[in-house]
């Protein structure tokens, strides 16, 4: 087990990591109000700001937003992560299986230039291999993505030490990606000499513990990963990827999804949705008298409001669109 001073480091490193951030979230709300300020003037401008930082507060603010924007601070991908997992748990509730194709288009409702690089590399954490047109459950990818995506380049620089260590090497130095451009290299897949001996664990940790200690990106707890390798005496590329992505201790220290047992349960979006559902129905059921009382209860289209920032306002329009080729495609597949 590990001791409470860990978790308690890593909230530091979060809460630092949180405030260096606060310039990103400044510089987008200036930029969205001189893009809108024509519309926002109706309502003003310390308006705009409560409700853009409540949104940043909620969560809410990186709906439909440009990947640059969704992958520039840990708050947002894990505030991706969550959004991810609450729109779409009821694939994983009804047992569906999808290809890692099916879930890029999923991942582009929510973000349309989401890289299907990173997809692809969560699948391949469940998958193992290339075969990237097999099924996969929405938890066993899930969990894989909330690694690949939040600890991206972390990875990055763990393969390059897992290389290097297959290769005979001891390396001195960290390697630490050097651009937070949104621009995800190109991971070549570790080319194990013997995939089932991998590299030994305890001189892989050690490695991996000074990058951790250096790395300014998010890396997960030390503690956690020295349980982890603990217990092994020798771990291949992928062996631990897949370990990390099963570990509830690392889930819970991100804070983004909840534990794979409740995986499938949020009462508030469930009580969000039996409420749109009795509208909706009340609505196809009611005649004209009892329209116009129904519809004063629903938000008005034509009065904008300010409860998530605006540039993902106009991006909604655009998805509307694109959703509707991806579903003709995933029909077509099927067929």
């Amino acid at each position: 087990m590990f001791g409470l001073g860990s978790y308690l480091r890593l909230a530091v490193k979060q809460y630092k990591s949180l405030l260096r951030h606060v310039l990103t979230y400044m510089e987008d709300a200036v930029s969205q109000l001189l893009e809108n300020r024509e519309d926002i003037s109706q309502y003003g401008i310390a308006r705009f700001f409560t409700e853009y930082f409540n949104s940043v507060r909620q969560g809410t603010h990186i709906l439909f937003r440009e990947f640059s924007f969704v992958q520039a601070t840990p708050h947002n991908r894990a505030s991706f992560l969550r959004t991810f997992w609450r729109c779409f748990r009821t694939v994983g509730k009804n047992g569906d299986l999808l290809t890692a194709q099916e879930y890029h288009c999923l991942l582009q409702l929510l973000c349309p230039d989401f890289p299907m690089e990173l997809t692809q590399k969560a699948a391949r954490i469940v998958l193992m291999d290339d075969a990237m047109d097999c099924l996969m459950s929405f938890s066993d990818f899930l969990f894989a993505f909330q690694i690949q995506f939040y600890y991206s380049e972390f990875l990055e620089s763990v393969a390059a030490i897992y290389q290097d260590l297959l290769a005979g090497k001891n390396p001195n130095t960290v390697i630490v990606p050097t651009s937070s451009s949104g621009q995800h290299r190109q991971r070549q897949p570790p080319n194990d000499c013997n995939p089932l001996e991998g590299v030994e664990a305890s001189l892989f940790y050690q490695c991996l513990e000074s990058l951790c200690d250096r790395s300014k990106y998010s890396c997960p707890p030390s503690a956690l990963v020295k349980e982890m390798l603990s217990n092994v005496q020798r771990m291949t590329f992928y062996g631990f990827l897949m370990a990390l992505a099963k570990d509830q201790g690392i889930n819970r220290a991100l804070g983004a999804l909840p534990d794979k047992g409740d995986l499938f349960l949020d009462p508030a979006m469930d009580e969000e949705l039996e409420k749109l559902v009795a509208q909706v129905s009340g609505l196809s059921v009611s005649g004209p008298a009892s329209s116009s009382a129904d519809t004063a209860n629903m938000p008005v289209r034509n009065s904008p409001r300010i409860n998530s920032p605006w540039k993902p306002l106009h991006h909604r329009r655009k998805m509307d669109a694109e959703s509707e080729g991806s579903n003709e495609e995933t029909d077509s597949s099927e067929n």
